[in-house]
């Protein structure tokens, strides 16, 4: 785990100052309005020596990557800089910084200390007001350099546009090489932006639909270990494999997803040709059927509260499936979906305010929301096979897997933004899929 020490900077010759409320606490509406990238720079930063310079060039790198692949800012060309940062200590010259057009500057210092460490600080300026809206100062190993990059970017993020930053996490994925006809699938992790790239499993077996628990160290994924999809639980920190449940040697369980408060597993169990819901907890390691319909009943997934599961069923005698919901017992289900195609993979943002969901129809394959109540369906993207999203802690993001027709193997993990603007493809050591997205780790 990462030694992280976080403090205010101290001392300074200027007071934090209030900041200018159209630009620190604007209000971003989500479903209207045009998406409006901020002009900002960032600048390298500033060390004592030629290694301290060179990882604060590299630290700046990774913020700006971050800050501009959420689509909310565009940074400045380094070559158009007026002022050169000496000393953050020392107030910029914001009419340098306004000409260029830049509305914030972050400016940061590095040194590698004697012992190895890193010592980062950091101060966010508004430029428009020529007030500091933020100034930190972190302390921690230099492995760790790019989480300190990743929480700089956060707390820009956070003090600009008013919402949680999403930059220091990192995804479970699905990662497959082979011929398309027998793939090699590996358990595989990476931080957000595809850096750091890991793999869990060794490929010996099968492996599908990974998720995360809610303290990212623990990842349900299903497992063909024993020729059959089964629930298995993998520990980051130690490695450890360990299968959840059994119910009878004929029985495939698969979907699992885990509670906000990380103590059940809400999953698919499927034996004598019928599927239905379970939950299981991991405490008593009781597992529970909450459905019970001839239908299929699948891929169960919480509200934030853990008190409703959205899912997917056909129990209204229809050849497609739609979504429903229902309260955590199985009590009180509402059909949400009436539209028409397949409709599937749901999963309920960590806000609450919408559930993402793919649907196919006609050959198509698109990504969508709802509201929880069954108002507000729309689709924001549409492409060849889209499966399996998964929201930035914010739910501001959407992650997903797209896969290409062919001969080979063609996959790859894209994001959007939940306006369906921003659609980028994100960067993995080969053919990826079925993404999960981890909390935040601090």
């Amino acid at each position: 785990m990462m030694r992280l020490v976080v403090r205010v900077m101290a001392g300074l010759a200027f007071a934090l100052a209030a900041f200018a409320p159209a630009l620190a606490q604007e209000e971003i509406r989500i479903t209207q309005g045009e998406l409006r990238a901020r002009p900002i720079s960032v600048p390298d930063f500033i060390g004592p020596d030629e290694a301290s310079r060179a990882l604060g060039a590299d630290i700046a790198g990774v913020i700006i990557n971050d800050l501009e692949s959420s689509g909310w800012f565009d940074a400045s060309d380094p070559a158009s800089h007026i002022q050169q940062i000496s000393d953050i200590d020392v107030q910029p010259r914001f009419a340098d910084w306004r000409l260029i057009g830049s509305e914030a500057l972050v400016a940061g210092s590095v040194e590698v200390l004697s012992s190895g460490d890193v010592r980062v600080a950091f101060r966010l300026w508004n430029v428009q007001t020529q007030s500091q809206m933020a100034g930190l100062r972190f302390e921690t190993t230099r492995d760790n350099w790019r989480r300190v990059a990743h929480q700089v970017a956060d707390r820009v993020y956070e003090r600009l546009l008013g919402d949680e930053g999403y930059f220091d996490t990192r995804i479970v994925y699905i990662h497959e090489s082979g011929p398309k006809t027998n793939p090699v699938t590996r358990l595989a992790i990476m931080d957000q932006d595809g850096a750091n790239p890991e793999f869990l499993t060794n490929g010996d077996y099968m492996v599908l639909l990974p998720t995360f628990s809610p303290t990212a160290q623990q990842i349900a994924y299903v497992s063909f270990r024993d020729m059959r999809p089964t629930t298995y639980l993998f520990d980051i920190e130690t490695g450890r494999e360990e299968r959840l449940f059994e119910i009878s040697p004929e029985a495939e369980s698969y979907s699992a997803r885990f509670s906000p408060d990380g103590q059940s597993i809400v999953t698919t169990v499927s034996q004598g040709g019928n599927s239905d819901i379970h939950v299981f907890n991991l405490s008593t390691r009781r597992l529970t059927r909450i459905t019970n319909e001839p239908s299929l009943e699948a891929e169960p997934s919480f509200d934030p509260t853990g008190r409703r599961i959205v899912f997917r069923s056909n129990r209204a005698g229809e050849s497609s499936s739609h979504l429903y919901t229902m309260n955590v017992d199985g009590t009180d289900v509402r059909r949400l979906t009436f539209g028409q195609g397949i409709y599937g993979t749901p999963v309920w943002s960590p806000r609450g305010d919408y559930i993402a969901f793919t649907n196919q129809s006609r050959g198509q394959f698109r990504l969508g929301v709802i509201r929880p109540d069954g108002t507000g369906e729309r689709i924001i993207t549409q492409n060849f096979k889209i499966d399996r999203p998964t929201w930035s802690p914010n739910g501001r993001v959407l992650m997903f897997s797209v896969e290409y027709p062919g001969s080979q193997i063609r996959k790859e993990i894209r994001t959007i933004d939940v306006t369906g603007r921003n659609e980028r493809v994100l960067n993995t050591p080969g053919n990826a899929s079925d993404p999960a997205w981890s909390p935040l780790l601090r």
